[in-house]
């Protein structure tokens, strides 16, 4: 029996609801009105996706034991270049597991990947435009800051290929991907807090992460 997905109703606002209480910001909806900048896809997107590929990377399929890391609920809302909420877009993200491997065969120690995480997940977005996914708080491996990698596509047509990244770690400044966005607005757009969920028995973390699309479909 496959797990049940957190798509659902009651999953879905039990999480957004403790982000939108830990970031709910009256002056940042201008802000992210900007294009979210596109950055690499890198080497690492799966060469075999995983048979459980759901918004839920902490267990796989009807496994008990979970993933190795910090729960980390990462939720956010896919918008136009107007503010308005985009449906039925295809959210992928993909990262590296507590030890530092992709889901990857070329990733360099696979040997040592941890077989609980799923290491993919996506979603697709509803009517307005929210997301949701249940992963670990992204790790640093060599040459790397923490980050959680994004594909956005609507149908067939890519949007976006995006980075989203851990606000105050260490690491960013020395990442050559990190420091050589153009701008501190640049890094600012893909840069979020992951804040510790009150009274989360776990310790689970929560980050917002919202994605505005410069373009549509509809443009091209």
């Amino acid at each position: 029996m496959r797990k049940p997905l957190l798509s659902n109703r009651r999953s879905f606002l039990y999480a957004s609801g403790l982000t939108a209480s830990l970031y709910c910001n009256p002056g940042a909806f201008a802000e992210r009105l900007m294009s979210t900048p596109a950055q690499t896809e890198g080497p690492f997107y799966p060469d075999h996706l995983p048979l459980d590929t759901d918004n839920d990377l902490i267990l796989i399929n009807d496994q008990i034991t979970p993933a190795v890391g910090q729960i980390s609920w990462v939720s956010g809302r896919v918008l136009d270049r107007h503010g308005d909420p985009m449906a039925n877009v295809t959210v992928e993200i993909w990262q590296c597991d507590a030890s530092g491997a992709y889901l990857h065969s070329g990733s360099d120690n696979r040997n040592k990947s941890d077989q609980n995480f799923q290491g993919y997940g996506r979603f697709l977005t509803g009517q307005k435009g929210e997301y949701l996914f249940r992963t670990i708080r992204p790790v640093p491996y060599t040459g790397r800051t923490p980050h959680i990698h994004y594909k956005l596509k609507q149908g067939n047509k890519p949007l976006l290929t995006t980075q989203c990244y851990v606000q105050g770690d260490p690491g960013n400044k020395r990442d050559g991907i990190w420091s050589r966005m153009k701008s501190d607005k640049h890094r600012a757009a893909l840069t979020v807090p992951f804040r510790e969920i009150p009274n989360s028995p776990v310790k689970a973390l929560a980050a917002r992460f919202d994605l505005v699309i410069g373009h549509t479909p509809a443009d091209a």
